[in-house]
């Protein structure tokens, strides 16, 4: 059975959001599923622990000098506060690299203070206000590593995309696995959702030092991976290192998360339509039936446990629930 969410109006239901999913145990079994865990998907920026722990294995960011805060970026889907910009610039400068190196694009701040701020002050949006330019700094880390001309980074067939690929496919056990463009413009894989899963589960289990390294960084610096009031930086917060979550365009998400002192699960959900607005009373509904968060966990990130619909007057005008049937 998939989980459901129940948008309503009133009395009455006016949308309905579907939500598969799957979780992993800690050798990697699939233990749970909800709707088609083998649901075909692209994991878009849920991927970023595992290209930051290419850079992180092949000694790139050692070499570079990056501190546990800006390998925390590198996983990062970060709202392009003023910490962000000042975190990926610092990044760039230890590379000897310039602005003009990146091939993410640009985009206004996903903070909305800041974005009005740039706007205002008739600055034109840049690559360090990209929410990927961590992301891409850990590529031109493994560009400067290697020795090879950061020029088409981005690229499939470009030798740090290739390094990716295989480490993904490594950690995966697969031989083959299909490629799209992300909205960075990099390369981003299709995955099953029990992929997925599988992977946030190998990411906090310890068994590898460059996932435990990334792991870490997103645990000890929650806010650099998104930023204000973001369900990944709350939410990897309340958890203080038992778990984290990183969700992905499209709303995808993967969670990782200790359970019994000794496993780490793995967790992965997909909303069949793309919208992310019920991802969070989803994620915080499932935890909470499987009885996997604390009540102080839970009382942390009650904000996330239901929304409330108003309208521009401020008049409450349905909800968001969600529906989960036995497990």
């Amino acid at each position: 059975m998939a989980i459901l969410s129940r948008v309503t109006r009133g009395d009455f239901t006016e949308s309905i959001h579907v939500v598969f999913g799957a979780i992993v145990n800690g050798q990697g079994e699939l233990i749970h599923s909800f709707g088609d865990p083998y649901y075909f998907t692209c994991i878009r920026s849920s991927l970023k622990p595992f290209q930051a722990a290419t850079s992180i294995k092949a000694g790139a960011v050692d070499a570079a000098s990056f501190t546990e805060k800006e390998i925390a970026l590198m996983c990062a889907s970060h709202l392009g506060e003023k910490t962000h910009v000042e975190t990926a610039k610092s990044m760039i400068s230890k590379l000897g690299y310039t602005m003009d190196h990146y091939e993410c694009g640009s985009h206004y701040p996903a903070d909305r203070e800041s974005r009005y701020y740039e706007i205002q002050k008739g600055n034109e949006a840049i690559p360090y206000h990209n929410n990927c330019s961590g992301k891409h700094a850990g590529m031109l880390s493994l560009c400067k590593y290697l020795n090879v001309d950061p020029k088409g980074y981005i690229e499939k067939d470009h030798v740090v995309q290739q390094t990716i690929i295989k480490q993904v496919k490594e950690y995966l056990q697969l031989g083959d696995i299909p490629f799209s463009t992300d909205g960075c413009s990099a390369p981003t894989p299709f995955l099953t959702l029990e992929s997925i899963a599988r992977l946030f589960q190998k990411l906090g289990s310890g068994e590898y030092e460059e996932l435990t390294r990334a792991y870490n960084a997103m645990s000890n610096h929650p806010y650099m991976i998104a930023g204000k009031n973001n369900f990944d930086s709350l939410f990897t917060e309340a958890l203080g290192g038992r778990g984290l979550t990183k969700g992905g365009g499209e709303a995808v998400r993967g969670i990782s998360l200790k359970v019994f002192e000794t496993e780490n699960w793995g967790i992965a959900l997909k909303v069949l339509d793309g919208n992310a607005r019920v991802m969070p009373i989803a994620v915080l509904t499932l935890l909470e039936k499987l009885e996997l968060l604390s009540k102080d966990e839970l009382n942390s990130l009650s904000k996330f446990r239901t929304k409330i619909m108003k309208n521009h007057q401020g008049i409450h005008i349905g909800e968001i629930k969600v529906i989960i049937e036995d497990i």
